[in-house]
């Protein structure tokens, strides 16, 4: 697509460093860790942090000289076009959790872009300040609609024929249990019936899996979804309907939280809690929710409800208003709907102790 776009406008097309030299091979590498410890990562925000506004950031500035780099993403930032041009290139601060106090700071800001819909600031949440600084969103107040109504204009009769790109980050469009087992061994395990324990099938890898998802159970004509892992015993635990209790938790931890202006927002360092909202999927409405900061720059985040298949690997998205604060990966999941029903059950069952009747004084 570049490269067609550069000989319309008769721009010179330039060659991208190779995979090798952006990374990519080391991206994948951890993606596949990250399947083996059971968690889903997601490869379009990863590949945005490492690949595109990291190596290729880096290349379009220091080997290219570049002044700054444009992208066609769906979002907008707190300075002006004419700002990110101005700017000089720093390199990254020492990473602490609280920054000098003294220190006097103008970050720039992630803001959703005017389409609500195709917004995706959601792969944008583990963007440096330094690369944050040096980019333009060209699209930011345009909507998909009227983008496609400038590029008929424009005679760009293959950008309006173009499907939507559906593919994942570093996989495409295959299989994805063809693409996994291409690089890790096959390591079958039962699936479990998460309601009586009883085996209903047999899989290929966890990894395999991710929670949520309609379990293929060999022999069982009704659908069951996976609920849970354990990869100690490579037990995958099913559930017969697609919202089981099991499936849905209100709490969730991540790994030290990533702030796009760097530190965390000033309410939430002095009360150590912050109301804001919430989603760990594109376009998944925003569910308010209540964080939590740690001392290591982790975050607890207590949603308004319980949320289906909240899933390890994933990125927790927070938002205030029309900002994007930034992301963390989940690590850590609360107890589940059908787990919390279970305990209350087993209270309600325990035999209460009779209160003793004291004897008369005599």
């Amino acid at each position: 697509m570049p490269t067609k776009c550069a000989r319309i406008w008769t721009y010179p097309s330039i060659k991208c460093p190779t995979s090798k030299s952006t990374g990519t091979k080391c991206s994948r590498s951890n993606l596949l860790k990250e399947y083996e410890k059971g968690r889903t990562p997601n490869p379009d925000i990863l590949c945005n942090k490492h690949i595109k506004f990291n190596h290729f950031y880096s290349y379009a500035i220091n080997s290219l000289g570049a002044d700054a780099m444009a992208t066609g993403h769906y979002a907008r930032t707190s300075q002006e076009d004419e700002d990110v041009f101005q700017q000089r290139h720093v390199a990254p601060p020492p990473q602490h959790v609280f920054r000098d106090r003294f220190e006097i700071r103008n970050p720039v800001r992630l803001y959703q872009g005017a389409d609500r819909f195709k917004d995706q600031t959601f792969f944008l949440s583990q963007m440096s300040q330094d690369s944050l600084r040096h980019t333009v969103f060209p699209l930011s107040g345009l909507t998909k609609y009227y983008v496609k109504k400038i590029a008929a204009e424009a005679g760009f009769q293959h950008v309006l024929k173009k499907k939507e790109s559906m593919g994942i980050c570093f996989i495409g469009e295959r299989n994805f249990e063809d693409f996994i087992l291409e690089y890790l061994e096959p390591k079958p395990g039962n699936f479990v019936s998460i309601e009586d324990g009883k085996i209903m099938g047999e899989h290929k890898g966890w990894f395999t899996l991710t929670l949520g998802q309609r379990a293929r159970i060999s022999g069982q004509r009704d659908a069951w979804f996976v609920v849970d892992k354990d990869i100690t015993t490579g037990e995958v635990y099913v559930g017969p309907t697609t919202n089981h209790p099991a499936l849905f938790r209100d709490t969730v931890r991540t790994d030290r939280f990533h702030w796009i202006t760097e530190d965390p927002p000033t309410e939430l360092i002095q009360t150590k809690m912050m109301e804001c909202h919430f989603r760990f999927i594109h376009q998944m409405p925003l569910t308010p929710c209540t964080v939590t900061l740690n001392m290591d720059g982790s975050v607890w985040i207590m949603l308004s409800q319980p949320i289906r298949a909240l899933t390890p690997g994933q990125f927790a998205v927070l938002y205030k208003g029309d900002e994007c604060l930034g992301s963390g990966k989940i690590v850590r999941l609360g107890p589940t709907e059908h787990t919390l029903q279970q305990r209350r059950d087993r209270m309600k069952e325990a035999p209460v102790a009779k209160e003793r009747t004291p004897e008369p004084a005599s």
